[in-house]
């Protein structure tokens, strides 16, 4: 019986860190491109990947939320970014590849700013 909850406790934790982590295939869709005009209500500055999210209105006029994945903040860091570059209520122009569950999520590629600042994100299909 020991032997059988040693088997079961070293499988599980060995799934976990599989399931915590997946591939950009496997979650997007890089045939399916998105881009997004929205209003910053959150962001997310945490490992594996950074993740911000922003109201999009509609054409019906509902604003729907949108989860948009970034690359790992380390890589973020040294391509220029900051846990400050993204601010709740920033307007934000995100293009990137729509989730394959259909879900409002994408992975974000290229984020642009009213002033036209473009800041690259590296999508995770980029090895971020």
């Amino acid at each position: 019986m020991k032997v059988v909850c040693t088997v079961l406790c070293i499988a599980v934790f060995a799934v976990v860190p599989a399931h915590a982590h997946h591939s950009f295939a496997a979650q997007y869709d890089p045939q399916k491109p998105v881009t997004l005009k929205g209003t910053v209500t959150k962001i997310e500055w945490t490992n594996p990947h950074a993740r911000f999210y922003i109201d999009v209105p509609g054409a019906d006029g509902k604003v729907v939320n949108w989860n948009l994945e970034l690359a790992s903040p380390n890589y973020l860091k040294r391509a220029g970014w900051s846990s400050g570059s993204l601010k709740e209520g920033d307007a934000v122009t995100v293009e990137g590849s729509m989730a394959r569950s259909g879900a409002n999520m994408a992975n974000a590629r290229l984020v642009t700013f009213p002033d036209g600042t473009r800041v690259f994100a590296r999508s995770a299909q980029d090895g971020g």
